[in-house]
């Protein structure tokens, strides 16, 4: 494997990187933009909400951003729940969910978790019930507020359903706290509708009517059409038992008319039973049998669509589970897949690396045996020059050995001389004088033999001094002095 092959590969690698996730954040915002519209739109006009998220979609898919894909999903899933197409919806829920798993983002799971509750809430309780539990488990995990407001007044609804209305109350004004906390209109507006209604099924009924029209306002504020229709139905029945007919009918035709707005078919039939009780109620009983005719086609109807969304929904999410495990399959196909392309690289990388070791460790070797070379030349000539150093020492301390030695041999002859021969003519003047002292030699004798005793002192001193400064003498010889000279 060449080093130009190695290095093409690392760069191959780098741009695939680069280009893993292609779009900007400019993108990223405006897909989060149109998601963001697409949610708010749902109770106004749920048909818009997916045209937002179709558009949000492509662009997702374009640049390749997975969250923005997966919201896109939810909305369109949102959109088609608002619109009573179920089947639909699960399966946008589903994608979402799984997308939102493969990033791991919690927030956006605990949302999808809501959403498919909601779907669940008509046809199986206890299935919605579990699916609004997971999404609170992780919004609480989360601490996001908002989401754990939402999931709050889903469960009230269940409760509701379920006839517990004393906890469907009190799931409901938590979920109106946290919303009132936060500020967020539209989940004030629901919370006060849902708390409306369970008051209305209390027999509070000038309480219920209370919240109710407050809901009505803000909803009418925020062009709320879904949530006019439902809050209208609610008012309709309290209206009905105040026996404020025409209240009742103003309501009922302003209902009626959001609920077709916002193609909502359920809302619809729920308004033909209203129209049936209340002109059954004010005895015209030929338009109550007139409804009755219409409602009892549009319950055939409905009967079918519900049993049809149930079977749709779990037929679709068997589905969704089957493509699931395949797409798992894949995706641990795809992970073997990059783990062994991971680990190429990673080889390759560390090939690269050992080589360019080898070959740095290959200089640094030549580098150290020229400096090695060098020290040891210049040591060998440091040797010679200390051979000779040493050579020249040896000689000179030989020649300073012979010159000691000579100088010993002098210094021996010197004491010789200061002990034998000058000790003589000292020793004869010692006699002269002892005999001089007894007066046994004349003066001028005794003074004649004193200066010869001083002349053979005198002389035999000047020889030891030219012997010992003379080392090529052999020895002290005494010197014949010119006595006449001396005397």
């Amino acid at each position: 494997m060449s080093l130009r092959y190695i290095f093409t590969l690392i760069l191959s690698v780098i741009s695939f990187l680069s280009h893993s996730q292609s779009f900007t954040t400019s993108d990223s915002l405006k897909i989060d933009s149109l998601n963001k519209v697409g949610y708010e739109m749902r109770l106004t006009d749920p048909e818009k909400s997916l045209v937002f998220g179709r558009t949000a979609l492509r662009l997702s898919k374009k640049t390749n951003y997975i969250n923005g894909s997966a919201e896109s999903h939810r909305i369109l899933g949102i959109g088609y729940y608002y619109l009573g197409k179920n089947d639909r919806a699960i399966s946008n829920y589903l994608t979402a969910l799984a997308s939102f798993k493969e990033t791991r983002n919690l927030t956006g799971q605990a949302k999808v978790y809501n959403n498919i509750g909601n779907l669940y809430k008509e046809v199986n309780y206890e299935k919605a019930l579990e699916y609004f539990q997971k999404a609170l488990t992780i919004a609480t995990k989360l601490d996001a507020p908002d989401i754990v407001a939402g999931h709050y007044l889903n469960i009230g609804i269940i409760n509701y359903r379920t006839k517990d209305y004393e906890l469907a109350l009190k799931h409901t004004k938590k979920s109106y706290e946290i919303f009132l906390k936060l500020d967020n209109p539209t989940g004030v507006t629901l919370a006060l509708q849902n708390t409306g209604v369970i008051y209305n099924k209390l027999n509070q009924h000038k309480k219920a009517e209370k919240i109710l029209l407050e809901a009505y306002a803000r909803a009418k504020e925020a062009n709320l059409n879904s949530t006019i229709a439902s809050i209208n139905l609610t008012l309709v029945a309290i209206y009905m038992k105040f026996k404020n007919y025409s209240k009742a009918d103003q309501y009922l035709k302003e209902g009626t008319r959001y609920a077709i707005i916002g193609k909502d078919t359920k809302l619809q039939s729920d308004y033909l039973k209203r129209a049936y009780e209340l002109e059954r109620k004010r005895k015209d009983y030929k338009q109550a049998l007139l409804y009755l005719q219409k409602l009892y086609t549009q319950d055939s109807l409905e009967l079918q669509t519900t049993i049809s969304k149930k079977f749709g929904l779990f037929e679709e999410q068997s589905k969704f589970q089957a493509r699931e495990k395949e797409s798992a399959i894949k995706l641990e196909k795809a992970k073997t897949n990059r783990v062994v392309f991971t680990a190429s690289i990673a080889i390759s990388i560390l090939a690269v690396l050992i080589i360019i070791i080898l070959f740095l460790n290959v200089q640094k070797k030549a580098k150290t045996n020229h400096q090695l070379k060098i020290l040891n030349e210049e040591i060998s000539v440091q040797k010679e020059n200390l051979d000779t150093v040493n050579q020249n020492l040896e000689k000179i301390i030989d020649e300073r050995t012979r010159d000691l030695q000579i100088k010993n041999r002098k210094l021996s002859e010197y004491s010789s001389h200061l002990s034998h021969q000058i000790r003589g003519p000292v020793a004869t003047m010692k006699g002269l004088m002892i005999l001089e002292q007894e007066n046994l030699i004349e003066d001028e004798e005794f003074i004649k033999e004193i200066g010869k005793c001083v002349n053979e002192v005198d002389d035999r001193i000047i020889n030891i001094n030219d012997v010992l400064h003379n080392l090529s003498e052999s020895g002290l010889i005494p010197r014949v002095v010119d006595k006449e000279t001396k005397s």
